[in-house]
């Protein structure tokens, strides 16, 4: 394990609002290390990929929720994988390229995902009525999938990426890219115990079970309920279809291509089983 208290740049370039030796003042402040080769910064209590620092900060100072808004939330490679274009990632896509974009021009409801834990999420999320569909998934299939993820894609790595034993032991002791795992899973778990009407908690294993029921479950959480004549036309079936490992992994778009030049698109997928089958 390396830790650092030097700073690390970051790939993506800092506009004129966060100058960028204003942020490489801000992560000389902070504790750092590294994970699998990957250079990780600790903020808010949660150690972030110094490739992302940037996009975060600027989620957090500038993303501004409305009530219809969808936010889905995970630990990397915990299943959620679909085309990135369409949900984008609060702390990848939207503020990747600008630390402020437009984003009254996406039709409502908008729907972004994240892997920030609860506590780090913009203010104007925790304060508005938008909805919050956090998804589990085993700690130790998550760990893995990430591993074979990151063996395949470059992220931003400062250095050689550990085995996979010291990987793990470090992943135990809470250094992993948005680790602690267990500080994300227990604060969406308690936000969902104390306000269900705002945050959804599901699990990987249990879509994976039985995907059907589950999406009946997302319908009636964000407001939009399938009518007693579209479960007997099959509506649930189809879309739980299309969403499916099989649909997803033969679309074109992933396939080919990349996420920011950073992770190809190909690499999202993985056809190898454990017990709770396909990993994504």
């Amino acid at each position: 394990m390396e830790r650092k208290e030097d700073s690390q740049s970051s790939s993506a370039e800092v506009d004129d609002n966060s100058p960028k030796d204003e942020l490489q003042e801000l992560l000389q402040t902070l504790e750092q290390v590294t994970w699998d080769g990957l250079p990780l910064v600790k903020y808010c209590g949660c150690w972030v990929p110094v490739i992302t620092f940037r996009t975060i900060l600027a989620a957090q100072k500038h993303f501004k929720a409305k009530d219809t808004d969808i936010i889905l939330s995970t630990m990397p490679k915990s299943g959620t994988t679909c085309p990135h274009m369409l949900v984008p990632f609060l702390d990848l896509n939207v503020y990747w390229e600008q630390d402020n974009p437009d984003l009254e021009n996406i039709p409502n409801p908008k729907i972004f995902s994240t892997h920030m834990h609860f506590k780090m999420l913009p203010v104007s999320i925790h304060e508005t009525d938008c909805r919050i569909i956090y998804l589990c998934r085993n700690p130790l299939d998550q760990f893995v999938s990430y591993i074979h993820f990151s063996s395949q894609n470059d992220i931003g790595k400062g250095t050689d990426p550990v085995g996979m034993d010291e990987a793990f032991d470090m992943y135990c002791q809470g250094f992993s890219t948005y680790g602690p795992f267990w500080d994300d899973i227990l604060g969406y778990w308690n936000a969902h115990t104390q306000n269900p009407g705002k945050v959804l908690f599901l699990k990987y294993e249990d879509l994976k079970e039985d995907i059907t029921s589950q999406v009946k479950k997302i319908a009636e959480f964000i407001g939009f309920p399938f009518s007693l004549e579209e479960e007997e036309q099959g509506l649930i079936d189809q879309i739980s279809g299309l969403c499916s490992f099989e649909s997803l992994s033969n679309l074109a778009v992933n396939k080919t291509g990349d996420l920011n030049g950073i992770a190809k698109n190909s690499s999202f997928f993985r056809g190898d089983k454990l017990e709770t089958g396909s990993i994504i």
